[in-house]
């Protein structure tokens, strides 16, 4: 990698959520990398555990809370701020309903990655394992093109600094209670 792609890369991952819009932008991007490994992997004919854990895991819980950022926190707060003009509803509907279907696609590729952990094999030797992964990955980019030239402009004008602070603190708090030791 360059430098200057790896200066990108380090930014990417350094953003917090405690810049709510740059941390949802962040994740985009890594929800994009995510697409081009699963595309990688359903092209490779060899086994490797530990990128398939890898995937799996971001999909199990990265991507997961993402999800429920946009629907629990930031979707709502969009509805609340957004003016007729913006004609935002039928955009978060869509949105919300790709939400919906990529919940699915997930599953399949969950247990279709699973499998290859339980059978030891790459997606592709696995009937429909990297059909599973191609769809998922232009589905989310489908998701995240809508969402970062619709949505995130948007959301630069309508929200307020109590707004994104709010926001801030809801997805800290969401993520807080993941890590914390149990009680």
């Amino acid at each position: 990698m360059t430098a200057r792609a790896t200066e990108r890369s380090d930014a990417a991952r350094a953003v917090t959520p405690h810049d709510p819009i740059e941390f949802i932008l962040a994740e985009h991007l890594n929800h994009r990398r995510m697409c081009k490994a699963l595309e990688r992997l359903a092209e490779d004919d060899e086994f490797d555990a530990a990128r398939i854990t890898s995937l799996l895991d971001y999909i199990r819980f990265d991507l997961t809370l993402h999800v429920i950022d946009e629907e629990e926190d930031f979707f709502p707060l969009l509805r609340k701020r957004c003016h007729a003009e913006d004609d935002v509803e039928d955009v978060l509907a869509r949105l919300s309903a790709e939400h919906a279907e990529d919940k699915v696609l997930s599953a399949n590729v969950r247990d279709m990655l699973n499998a290859c952990l339980i059978l030891r094999k790459p997606p592709a030797a696995i009937e429909g394992g990297a059909a599973a992964l191609i769809a998922f990955a232009e589905n989310e980019r489908r998701h995240l093109t809508l969402e970062n030239a619709v949505i995130v402009p948007l959301a630069r004008r309508r929200l307020n600094a109590g707004d994104l602070e709010n926001l801030s603190q809801r997805f800290l708090a969401r993520r807080r209670r993941l890590t914390a030791p149990d009680e």
